[in-house]
């Protein structure tokens, strides 16, 4: 199959292109950036260009876009010219070539306020079903190409999957206060609770949706880590989420303490994969207890694809705690 992969210079496009080659897919990788693993150099707001990398193909899978971490340093203007338009030019020449389907990388950040309850509320569940309550432009941005995928498909009959992932990147945390108090590991692993999903897993949930999509027609799914949580746990993870982890798995507080890491002590949202685990045929295999498991091996708590694919960065100068790219 040739599958054209936008954002290919990216942590995830990086990562499905590696993947897809290696299972003998034709793939043509196109970034603004050049990488090893980028074929055509070009934004995916160049109608031309896309069009010409959609010649031929029968799939693709649309990572290129403006992150959260570009917030600061990129105009509202640059936000929708490249997560709207480039979107939309993606999904039309798309049509025109006769591509047969399309899975579209958006996230889990597009629930903006929703993710955040009040004082003295649980935490929030987040599936499928949770209106988005846009915090900024990015979130705002990804919202609408969702809406995009959703008018195309409906219009045209073009197979379209979109992906709300979670945090997924390797770079330390954005809050200054979580860097200073948490080994960055120990955030990671914290998150898989809850708001983290391993890249492995990010790639194989995006072949699922390539498998799926024609049978679908439309979708929406949450990629996250499958969390340990229920329902019935929601209230208590605000107060005291060591107590829920604990009870769950009673081999975490010792493992913790030799490795002189925390838990959070309040967790507010739960990410929730059931929909993307039914309809997709997806399996996650990374999760919290995986990665007890490989630390307690001595090993790191992350897939072999996650480290090879390694840290990349947003900007090409320093920028807070994102590294140079």
């Amino acid at each position: 199959m040739r599958v054209v992969v936008t954002g290919s210079s990216g942590h995830l496009g990086e990562a499905l292109v590696r993947v897809l080659r290696a299972a003998g897919d034709d793939v043509v990788g196109v970034d603004l950036l050049p990488s090893p693993w980028t074929d055509l150099v070009a934004s995916v707001t160049d109608r031309a260009a896309v069009r010409d990398a959609l010649a031929g193909a029968h799939a693709v899978v649309h990572t290129a876009t403006l992150h959260k971490p570009h917030v600061g340093t990129h105009s509202r203007q640059d936000f929708v010219d490249t997560n709207v338009t480039g979107t939309l030019a993606v999904l039309e020449e798309a049509v025109t070539a006769g591509v047969g389907r399309v899975v579209v990388t958006s996230t889990t950040s597009a629930f903006g306020r929703a993710l955040t309850p009040a004082p003295g509320e649980p935490a929030a569940w987040i599936t499928e079903a949770v209106p988005p309550r846009v915090r900024n432009v990015y979130g705002a941005t990804k919202v609408a190409a969702e809406d995009l995928c959703e008018l195309v498909a409906r219009d045209t009959g073009l197979p379209v999957v979109v992906l709300r992932t979670s945090r997924f990147f390797p770079e330390g945390d954005d809050a200054d206060d979580v860097r200073a108090a948490f080994a960055d590991d120990n955030v990671k692993v914290n998150e898989l609770l809850y708001r983290r999903v391993d890249l492995a897993d990010v790639v194989s949930a995006h072949r699922a949706a390539l498998d799926r999509a024609p049978a679908l027609g439309f979708g929406r799914y949450v990629v996250s880590a499958t969390t340990p949580f229920g329902r019935s746990d929601l209230a208590q993870l605000r107060t005291d989420a060591p107590a829920v982890v604990a009870r769950l798995f009673p081999d975490a507080p010792a493992l913790y303490e030799r490795l002189g890491w925390r838990l959070f002590p309040s967790i507010d949202r739960v990410y929730v994969n059931d929909a993307a685990r039914a309809d997709l045929g997806w399996t996650p295999e990374y999760g919290f207890r995986t990665a007890l498991d490989l630390l307690a091996a001595g090993r790191p708590p992350r897939s072999d694809l996650a480290t090879a694919v390694g840290a990349k960065g947003y900007h090409a100068v320093p920028t807070g705690p994102y590294t140079v790219r």
